[in-house]
């Protein structure tokens, strides 16, 4: 499908030959090249002239090539949503197909107010099929949620997902098996800005078995900028999806949920944290993750951040606690020397 591409490009570049790609129905363009291609190919295809992009700016073609991708956005209260938007299903892939890279280049702008509604669309492939997929709409207004730490729940409590993977004895094997053939996206859309961004790294960034109940727990991560000068500046948007099973038989998700940590390592409000998100959403840059591993490296560097942070503050601590103790002795010596013991 590229060289076709490549083929209409070095057409297009013949002004002899322009005509005949004008004049060809775009029924044929229509149906045999660019409902096959995929979203970045497709994006670039628009950009060749202004035949093409008129063509690629039909909106059906983004509807399907989005419920290829995510299945989770057929639902039709979704498909209303994103109507309203203003070029459809394209203005999703441009907001939530790329990586979100959000670092400290907006610092200056103010956090934009929480937004009083956030919709979760959130697909599970694994070896590139769906087996998966979940809407979840937060209302984001009341006090509980802003009070509470950032929390959103996909799965009804008490149930249990089946994943076409086998529980396995060889852990390690199994683990690195997870880690290559697992992939999760997980789309914040917000009806009222008319935005949103893909909050998962798609390929996990760790995958771990619980030090008690031995449960399989599969992280995905995005770090993004926060307030600055406070534990805030930068944190980290982490969605955990918890699996059971037992070996011989099938695995089980069980949990499915995003909360956002701080440097300290503690959780973000939700008043805080919908804030930091809709700024996310409106200011973040989207790109295309380069190296292989890339949001592995992030991760770990955020837990190196968090770490590093601890231990200043107990070596803090414990030389403010030395100091406390030498100025209590010297103030005990002091009153006893005053009253003559």
């Amino acid at each position: 499908m590229v060289m076709a591409i490549a083929s209409i490009e070095s057409t297009m570049a013949s002004s002899s030959s322009s005509s005949s790609i004008l004049t060809m129905h775009h029924d044929i363009i229509h149906t045999h090249i660019l409902t096959r291609l995929d979203a970045t190919t497709l994006a670039s295809t628009s950009a060749t002239c202004s035949h093409l992009r008129h063509l690629c700016r039909d909106n059906h073609l983004w509807k399907k090539m989005a419920a290829t991708t995510w299945p989770s956005l057929l639902d039709p209260a979704i498909c209303h949503v994103i109507s309203t938007f203003p070029n459809g299903h394209r203005s999703i892939f441009s907001d939530s197909f790329p990586a979100l890279h959000y670092y400290s280049s907006h610092s200056n702008h103010p956090l934009s107010p929480p937004s009083s509604e956030l919709i979760s669309a959130v697909d599970i492939h694994y070896k590139g099929k769906p087996v998966f997929s979940r809407i979840r709409q937060t209302k984001t207004e009341k006090n509980m949620f802003l009070s509470s730490p950032l929390w959103i729940e996909i799965m009804e409590p008490n149930e249990l997902v089946p994943m076409p993977v086998k529980y396995v004895r060889k852990e390690e094997e199994w683990i690195k098996h997870l880690e290559d053939n697992l992939c999760l996206s997980w789309i914040l859309i917000d009806p009222t800005g008319k935005r949103s961004m893909n909050v998962s790294s798609q390929k996990s960034v760790s995958v771990r078995r619980h030090w008690l109940t031995r449960d399989v727990e599969i992280l995905f991560s995005v770090i993004m900028e926060g307030e600055t000068r406070r534990a805030t500046e930068m944190v980290q948007c982490m969605v955990k999806v918890t699996c059971c099973g037992k070996v011989g038989g099938e695995l089980h998700v069980r949990e499915v949920n995003l909360v956002m940590e701080n440097m300290d390592g503690g959780n973000v409000s939700g008043r805080e944290g919908v804030g930091i998100l809709m700024k996310a959403m409106e200011f973040g840059d989207r790109k295309k993750v380069g190296e292989e591993g890339e949001m592995k490296m992030r991760f770990e560097r955020f837990l190196n951040l968090v770490r590093e942070r601890r231990e200043r503050k107990f070596r803090r601590k414990k030389q403010w606690d030395g100091f406390s103790m030498v100025v209590a002795f010297v103030v005990c010596v002091w009153f006893c020397y005053l009253a003559g013991f």
